[in-house]
């Protein structure tokens, strides 16, 4: 599954394991795209869906609907507080954290070892 359907994929995760709260990966990977899209919600044979496919089949048949969220076009590589984070990228944080309904308590922001941040 693509990243893009991680919303609802991920709320499904987190009801099934019971998290506490999750850790964003990648964030640094988005900053060249104009327009993020988020998958939040399948049609399935037409219906509209919030809940993550019951089924292999049901999953092959499922598209995804997506909202689009501004990009933020900048290198977030050095930041490691959230206020260092350009406000669209915290935007998105929120965003996800509304829709998955579990709080981010880490963000990776490139691929070295101490390129994180805490949330609060």
């Amino acid at each position: 599954m693509s990243w893009p359907r991680a919303t609802v994929a991920s709320r499904y995760g987190v009801k099934m394991q019971g998290c506490d709260f999750l850790a964003l990966t990648k964030l640094d990977v988005l900053s060249y795209m104009e327009r993020i899209p988020v998958c939040v919600a399948y049609e399935i044979d037409g219906e509209r869906t919030e809940r993550f496919p019951s089924s292999i089949d049901e999953l092959k048949r499922a598209k995804p609907v997506y909202d689009y969220l501004p990009g933020f076009h900048c290198d977030i590589g050095a930041c490691r507080r959230p206020e260092d984070l350009p406000q669209p990228a915290l935007d998105y944080i929120r965003y996800i954290e509304q829709a998955v309904g579990c709080p981010i308590r880490y963000v990776s922001v490139g691929a070295e070892r101490d390129a994180y941040l805490r949330m609060s």
